[in-house]
């Protein structure tokens, strides 16, 4: 019955007329963005650290390499605590302010890094800082697709992935220069200009209008759609959306497996476990040392190049997203992410049968940058896009969670399993993960639904009715 009257609210959204946005809509929005991302470069940041930091760390604090690899992994238990707890935290306080406490608990972790003497610090800094994009891996992606108009939410919302490879890139760059100290005072900067950029955004008119506060909804949208521009008709469906959700039981994370929201659920666990048991943290993390067992002297060639390539691709995506639909992406993504594994794979199991060495480094080589530009392009991006989309506003705190959980959770497996697998096979190794790739694409051909240019409760109410009459 909920998914039915769902779907009679949005039947109005679907004759909706385009209506380009205004130009000072635009800025705002863009602002607004631009402000929100400032916590996905955040997020680069925290991830590219420990790679340039670890032999200063290790050197100056004389750390053994399992101490140290407990600093560089306790990033992602942080990160769990705070995927658990995101969503309660973003429908309890807001968007903004769950943004800003996440800043606080980012800027803390720097700094006990900056100034630890002890491991414990070190490691305590680190757990507090993953604890903040923790928050931020949820939170940012799902204030942008809520303040966006529908034919543009896309694009702004995979700047977030953009955003997060530009911190990536520029924690490698900067820690070949920089020592870890003044690496970890940098990674302060980008949480200072969001806790100022919040001041002047608006806050999301969608949970806004949750928790009842329809003046400051009104306010927020019309900044948000033009000074100028009528939105008493998207504040009305707005509206009469959110009441028939607020008018089910309060929903907790149990409710999620639902006849009428297991699509949604599936679709959205589902693109994070093929996310991250695709190999994309075994090859970040590691990436010096696969360059090195491929052949390589050295693995800085390879780790530049990948951040040569990862940047414009990440672009493309942004660009091709809103034009191209997100399911054409994805696809090319995984099926390009599969090659460049199979590639990797081919490379070491060549090796072992002791090809010549320059044939074994330019498939390596191949394969991983193959891999880096089509992650970049969709994969990395493109879930993050969809899993804001797919929950209603009732359900958005806890579905969000779940899914958030699931994603640190697989990079945490990645992560540590990596070592183990690549000791018992390199090239079996590779040729798994470029499997998971090649069931990627049927996953995506197979069950994710196409969102692009249609509104949030066209999306939602679409997937309840699908569940509700078909699973």
């Amino acid at each position: 019955m909920a998914a039915a009257g769902e779907e009679e609210i949005a039947r109005p959204l679907m004759e909706e007329r385009e209506h380009p946005p205004s130009f000072s809509s635009l800025v705002v929005v863009v602002a607004s963005t631009a402000v929100a991302v400032s916590g996905s470069f955040e997020f680069g940041c925290s991830v590219g650290y420990s790679s340039p930091a670890e032999s200063g760390i290790m050197q100056d604090l004389n750390l053994s390499l399992p101490e140290y690899s407990l600093f560089g992994s306790i990033l992602t238990i942080g990160a769990m605590v705070g995927a658990i707890s995101s969503g309660r935290i973003a429908d309890l306080i807001g968007r903004k302010c769950t943004m800003a406490v996440s800043d606080l608990f980012c800027i803390v972790g720097w700094l006990s890094i900056f100034l630890t003497k002890e491991l414990w610090w070190l490691d305590l800094g680190r757990l507090s800082i993953g604890f903040g994009i923790g928050l931020l891996s949820y939170v940012v992606p799902v204030y942008i697709a809520e303040i966006t108009p529908k034919n543009l939410r896309g694009g702004f919302a995979s700047v977030n992935q953009l955003m997060i490879c530009c911190g990536v890139s520029l924690a490698y760059l900067l820690g070949a220069a920089l020592t870890w100290r003044s690496l970890a005072v940098i990674g302060i900067i980008p949480c200072l200009l969001q806790l100022l950029g919040l001041l002047f955004i608006p806050e999301s008119p969608r949970w806004l209008v949750k928790v009842g506060h329809h003046n400051k909804f009104e306010a927020a949208l019309q900044s948000l759609r033009g000074k100028y521009t009528d939105i008493s008709q998207e504040a009305e469906e707005i509206r009469e959306f959110t009441k028939s959700l607020q008018s089910l039981p309060q929903a907790n994370m149990l409710d999620l497996f639902q006849k009428k929201y297991l699509y949604s659920v599936t679709v959205g666990v589902g693109l994070m476990v093929f996310q991250q048991f695709g190999g994309v943290n075994a090859i970040c993390f590691y990436a010096s040392e696969i360059f090195v067992s491929a052949g390589f002297s050295s693995g800085n060639t390879g780790t530049i190049a990948m951040v040569i390539v990862q940047i414009p691709m990440t672009t493309l995506g942004v660009l091709l997203l809103d034009k191209s639909g997100r399911r054409p992406i994805l696809m090319v993504s995984a099926a390009g992410t599969c090659v460049g594994c199979f590639l990797v794979a081919m490379s070491f199991l060549l090796q072992e049968h002791e090809w010549p060495k320059e044939i074994n480094t330019a498939l390596a080589l191949t394969g991983i940058l193959v891999f880096a530009g089509s992650f970049s392009l969709g994969m990395g991006g493109i879930p993050w896009v969809i899993m804001s989309e797919i929950f209603p506003i009732n359900m958005k705190g806890s579905a969000g969670s779940l899914v958030t959980l699931v994603n640190w959770l697989g990079s945490g497996i990645v992560s540590y399993t990596f070592n183990f697998l690549i000791t018992w096979s390199s090239a079996g190794t590779f040729f798994i993960f470029a499997s998971i790739c090649g069931l990627t694409v049927l996953f995506v051909e197979r069950l994710v639904p196409e969102t692009k240019g249609r509104t949030l409760e066209e999306i939602q109410a679409s997937m309840n009715s699908f569940s509700s009459d078909k699973i």
